[in-house]
């Protein structure tokens, strides 16, 4: 008998726990030490490895992630950052939060993300940096326009929030192990890895690392171990109390542990959307790559998504919409210029039930009464 509550919408944010998460956070609990610790450090050594990649430095949020890269990257007021509209909004507040100003391009509707050519053409003499968004777990690889971002100065600054575990789908290299870009992981609650909250930024260079580091800690340059050697420390400049707690760190580890295993449901359950999506009338299904991704998100196309949208939750099923374009925002108005393919998918899209709770007898339920949601507003689209 399948158990229909858990398409519901409750179970959409809420995280997928393994079991040792609460005994992990118990022991930093019976430390006595909340903060910055050897456990935050040993997370950002542990994402390292996975990696293979010199060095990881641990933050608080994607968000805090995205900022920290901006300023490391020397992004200030007068620069233009591009960056897709199709993302959540925390993507371009942390470009505001330097100063700098958001340049909106569009994606390629079949992805839902910015392809090399659409980042050319929005190059300017004020573009500082681009932010590639890895929707829904997918790479993007901007490697024919690299070397000409890297003559004009345009730092690579990669939004893999959805995107940790992925590869990327040319040389099947992992997502942040790219020395030439900057990636920003996001650990949130219902990330394919979760820290509760947390994020990670990955340097190109040592000093790079160093900047972070002294970044996230209020301008400090001196670590904790440093400091409880000596009478005082130093401030270096402008900072920001954005380091990862301990107790956030120990979720991200007993989670690591069950990593591989986490990666290949996801995968599954992508998979077992798609063969049960496979002659939906009226759906086309968003194309993450699963060969090469770990999904964060499915998602599907739908002619009067908001009547849609309303029969299934009505039916109790956990559906949501990722995202509404941000071009379109009343706080982003100043930057707004038309990006149809963006606009559209901003009508269309349905990201529907997707986490590790799930089974495939949910899937079936889902699909279901997405067929029923379809039949019952008919094929034509109002006019």
């Amino acid at each position: 008998m399948i158990n229909e509550s858990r398409p519901d919408a409750g179970r959409n944010a809420s995280p997928f726990l393994h079991g040792h998460e609460a005994a992990s956070v118990a022991r930093v609990l019976e430390s006595g030490q909340y903060g910055h610790t050897d456990i935050t450090e040993k997370f950002e050594r542990q994402i390292a490895r996975f990696l293979r990649v010199p060095d990881a430095v641990a933050v608080t949020s994607g968000t805090a992630a995205l900022h920290t890269a901006l300023l490391a990257a020397g992004i200030k007021a007068g620069a233009e950052v591009i960056v897709p509209s199709m993302t959540f909004c925390a993507t371009v507040q942390a470009i505001l939060a330097v100063g700098a100003t958001p340049r909106f391009i569009d994606i390629d509707a079949t992805t839902m993300c910015v392809t090399p050519d659409l980042v050319k053409k929005a190059i300017t003499d004020s573009t500082g940096a681009v932010i590639p968004v890895l929707f829904g777990g997918r790479a993007v690889d901007l490697t024919p326009i690299c070397a000409d971002l890297a003559e004009r100065g345009i730092t690579v600054i990669e939004d893999a929030a959805h995107a940790f575990g992925s590869r990327n789908h040319t040389d099947s290299r992992l997502v942040g192990s790219n020395a030439t870009v900057l990636t920003c992981f996001s650990f949130g609650p219902i990330k394919n890895l979760t820290c509760g909250q947390g994020g990670a930024v990955i340097p190109r260079t040592p000093d790079e690392a160093h900047t972070l580091r002294r970044l996230r800690l209020l301008g400090v340059a001196q670590s904790q171990s440093e400091r409880a050697e000596t009478t005082t420390y130093q401030v270096h400049g402008f900072g920001l109390r954005y380091q990862l707690s301990g107790l956030n760190a120990a979720i991200g580890l007993a989670q690591f542990d069950h990593f591989d295993m986490a990666a290949a449901a996801r995968r599954h359950l992508w998979r077992t959307y798609r063969a049960a999506l496979t002659g939906v009338r009226d759906v086309t299904l968003i194309d993450v790559g699963p060969d090469h991704a770990v999904p964060h998100l499915c998602q599907i196309r739908v002619p009067r998504r908001d009547e849609v949208f309303a029969h299934l939750r009505k039916a109790h099923i956990g559906v949501g919409v990722h995202y509404p374009p941000n071009h379109l925002q009343p706080a982003f108005a100043t930057w707004r210029r038309p990006l149809p393919a963006t606009e559209q998918a901003g009508e269309q899209i349905l990201s529907l039930p997707f986490h590790q709770h799930l089974t495939e007898g949910d899937v079936a339920h889902v699909v279901r009464a997405l067929r029923a949601a379809l039949d019952a507003i008919g094929t034509t689209p109002r006019m």
